[in-house]
């Protein structure tokens, strides 16, 4: 079975990197495919078979990149011979993103190398503890394990460079005016000023910027140049014939023989920067899932024995009795047993009016219990919680790559080549046809060229936005399981939703109950009695709503059931017969004018039947599946959005057209089968309509695949995650306006990044070769050109992260469970 691996990737700067490390992987036995997130700084690799992440990690290396790798040394008890070494070694490797495990038997631990994003320290002590053993010691600091080592190094550089950076720049500069220059030459002649130039960037050059070199190096061994190779050649070119000019000025023309070590610095510095500000922003866009994550509780007080334990979570399996206090989290998943109290589900529902929770009732984890103390069974921990596979969803729908991130890789991997042929031609022009000193002037241009060209805004005008975007879907309770559901949903034009389950409850419900003759309570306690021996589902709706209202129901005699009639039976004293008009006719009960209402309540989509005590008509009954609350308000802010509404249903067209009525919605695709429903996407596609086919998640599953988008209706716990690409985790279907609306705002955001990431190539790599300067004069200094493209990908970034800002056009609320409290009951 296929199996799928997440790595973690340091030093990626820009879309070339993203495809260097792509191939690479790609090229490795059993790798069936390779997708690298910028932004996430992440690779997903999936395998045939079992995963060998080793030779994943080998390559990534090898391709001038480092992998994010964890070790660990656990204490084990248990061990005492060979085989048990093998065999905790065996159990350790089976788990996906193990790098490299080693037991020793002598010291009694087992050595791991793994890969943290596929696999946690916490799993790893599973595995060894179902292999029969008792590991001892997790052996990991926790507070290393947050510590951003990336943010820091950066940090750390920048501030090194920037100390060295300022007094050259300083230097340079102050050597340029006039009145200044005069006060440097009278301390040391021009060379020794150069002398110290020298000195103060060669740490800056090559420790500072030392990444360059290391990354710029392996793209070029690999023939693929990439952003740190312009980055490299650029500075280097600054750098170097800064030193040649001071060593050896005379083999240069007169008056080309000048420093600029201020360039090099400049640019080292710049960039650095640039990525340090890169990383805090990008660590800004994954905020949803640290905040999702945040809602996890750490332990759970666990009854074992009579006797409450607090336990870590990780040691937490199903089954085990779990006490939540009050104004504590629940922990993990579960089935109330005991107690009652309040419960803020906010963090799934989004509803902000706390549920009241009893025996029977499930618990999610990371919930907040209220006011009362509740004892629940476990029933889903560790990855199998709702939190959890939230969470993985929306990792997942960071990593994938839309359709237009995947067309802009291909674009940055010959834009760079292209950018290294323009710096070529640019500096034969300038040395053949520049005015005097013309190699300065070659050398100025060349390396602005190959400084404003750096393809990083390229890399990142997608995956931020992604990222955002869905990390602010999980905000909302729009879940999106594929990054290229977020772009492909803004392009759609027709919805087409499911009736049952999806505008309506997908249940019959009491609606309507209109009293002729008798007293209201008495006569519903009678009629649901007589119900309660009847398993049709019309009479389960009598029934729940009988019971909703606080009402007993008596016991009966002398029950018959007449099939497609009714039925009749003794309660109270009184003989009671409850069926269809054609049962009233066959017993010879008059309808009258109840017979008007009855077909005013069918038209508007309501199943009525009658009920008569002692032979007189004393009740019209109407069941139906009622509307969703929202369901109207969400088909008008759709079709508000210019979008085509459509309706599919297995019900007879009838039912479909009064709902249909209720709702809005003019075209009604009724009668169908459910292996038809995906047969009527297909032919609404090939009319040319890219559509979402809105579904339950289960019964409608050809139909969600067969869609441009599927959007699966998920309500509380119960999530179709596998159904669709897009789930709404509640039953409120105005969740489907806020996905639309989010969806158009993220793929505008991804075009104004591409239109400016180009637009910037485009328009400035012109003046950094000098187009101007027969013009103007005007001549692009490389810092400036080091600047400008920082700032390109710093405005992408923050471009994107301006997403977070996104607010539902609709208000969702948790999908109510109305009975006959909220149906209208005529007395």
């Amino acid at each position: 079975m296929a199996e799928r691996v997440d790595i973690r990737i340091h030093g990626m700067s820009c879309a070339s990197c993203v495809g260097r490390v792509e191939r690479a992987l790609g090229k490795q036995p059993g790798v069936t495919d390779a997708q690298v997130n910028l932004a996430a700084e992440k690779a997903t690799v999936a395998f045939e078979e079992h995963a060998n992440p080793s030779q994943a990690v080998h390559a990534v290396i090898e391709a001038g990149y480092q992998p994010v790798i964890k070790t660990a040394e656990i204490p084990i008890i248990g061990m005492t011979c060979g085989s048990c070494v093998s065999r905790i070694e065996r159990t350790i490797e089976k788990l996906p993103g193990i790098v490299q495990s080693s037991v020793n038997l002598t010291t009694q631990k087992v050595f791991v190398r793994f890969l943290p994003d596929a696999v946690t320290l916490q799993r790893i002590h599973h595995a060894i503890r179902d292999a029969g053993y008792e590991p001892q010691d997790l052996g990991e600091n926790t507070q290393a394990e947050h510590e951003d080592r990336e943010g820091i190094q950066l940090r750390n550089k920048v501030l090194l460079a920037a100390a060295f950076t300022i007094p050259v720049v300083f230097i340079a500069m102050g050597k340029m005016i006039p009145a200044l220059e005069a006060i440097f030459t009278s301390i040391m002649p021009h060379r020794g000023w150069m002398s110290i130039e020298w000195l103060l960037t060669t740490p800056v050059q090559f420790y500072a910027g030392a990444r360059f070199y290391r990354a710029g190096f392996a793209e070029l061994r690999h023939a693929n140049p990439g952003m740190n190779s312009l980055v490299m050649i650029g500075s280097s070119a600054a750098y170097f014939y800064s030193v040649a000019a001071l060593l050896a000025p005379g083999f240069f023309p007169a008056g080309t023989a000048e420093s600029y070590f201020e360039a090099a610095a400049v640019i080292v510095t710049l960039i650095l920067l640039g990525r340090y500000f890169e990383h805090v922003a990008k660590g800004r866009t994954s905020e949803a899932i640290k905040k999702l994550l945040q809602l996890q509780a750490k332990t759970a007080r666990v009854i074992c024995d009579g006797d409450t334990q607090e336990v870590p979570i990780e040691a937490v399996v199903p089954g085990d009795r779990i006490l939540a206090r009050p104004g504590e989290c629940v922990p993990v998943d579960g089935i109330v047993e005991e107690g009652h109290s309040y419960v803020d589900e906010s963090m799934i529902s989004g509803e902000p009016v706390p549920v009241l929770k009893q025996k029977d009732n499930e618990v999610v984890g990371g919930t907040i219990n209220k006011n009362g103390a509740l004892t629940f069974r476990a029933t889903r921990v560790g990855a199998d919680t709702v939190l959890s596979q939230i969470v993985k969803m929306v990792e997942s729908a960071q990593a994938e790559k839309p359709p237009i991130q995947k067309l802009a890789d291909k674009i940055a991997g010959i834009f760079v080549p292209i950018v290294l042929a323009i710096a070529v031609i640019t500096f034969s022009v300038w040395l053949g046809f520049g005015p005097t000193p013309a190699l300065a002037f070659a050398f100025v241009t060349t390396v602005s060229v190959l400084l404003i060209a750096c393809p990083c805004a390229m890399g990142l005008a997608t995956p931020t936005a992604i990222m955002v975007g869905t990390g602010k879907g999980a905000e909302m309770g729009v879940l999106f399981r594929k990054g290229a559901a977020l772009e492909t949903l803004a392009k759609v034009d027709t919805i087409v939703l499911d009736k049952t389950g999806t505008l309506t409850l997908g249940r019959p419900e009491l609606t309507d109950f209109v009293v002729l003759e008798g007293q209201e309570n008495d006569l519903l306690r009678w009629v649901a009695a007589v119900e309660a021996q009847s398993e049709h589902p019309i009479a389960e709706a009598i029934i729940r709503g009988a019971k909703e209202r606080g009402l007993g129901l008596p016991s009966i005699s002398h029950f018959q059931a007449e099939p497609g009639f009714g039925i009749e039976a003794d309660v109270d004293g009184h003989k009671l017969n409850v069926g269809a008009d054609r049962y009233m006719s066959r017993l010879g009960i008059e309808l009258g004018k109840a017979e008007e209402r009855a077909a005013a309540l069918a038209r508007e989509a309501k199943s009525p039947l009658y009920a008569a005590v002692d032979g007189k008509l004393a009740a019209i009954i109407a069941v139906a599946d009622p509307l969703k609350v929202g369901s109207t308000e969400a088909i008008a802010s759709l079709k508000a959005q210019g979008l085509e509404v459509a309706m599919l249903t297995g019900d007879n067209r009838a039912t479909a057209e009064a709902i249909a009525r209720q709702v809005g919605i003019q075209q009604v695709l009724a009668e169908v089968l459910p292996d038809q429903k995906a047969n009527e996407i297909k032919r609404l596609q090939a009319e040319g309509h890219n559509t979402a086919f809105v579904g339950d998640g289960i019964n409608d599953a050809p139909a969600l695949a067969q869609a441009d988008v599927g959007i699966a209706i998920g309500t509380g716990t119960d999530i179709a995650i596998e159904a669709g690409d897009v789930v709404l985790m509640r039953g409120d279907l105005r969740g489907i306006v806020n996905a639309t609306s989010l969806s158009k705002r993220t793929r505008k955001t991804i075009l104004s990044n591409f239109v400016w990431a180009y637009g910037y190539n485009v328009a400035l790599i012109p003046v950094a070769a000098g187009a101007l300067y027969p013009i103007t004069g005007f001549l692009l200094n490389p810092i400036l050109a080091a600047a400008a493209m920082s700032l390109s990908s710093i405005f992408v970034l923050a471009n994107s992260l301006r997403l977070r800002r996104f607010q539902p056009l609709s208000p969702v609320r948790q999908e109510s469970k109305p009975g006959l409290l909220e149906t209208q009951v005529h007395a």
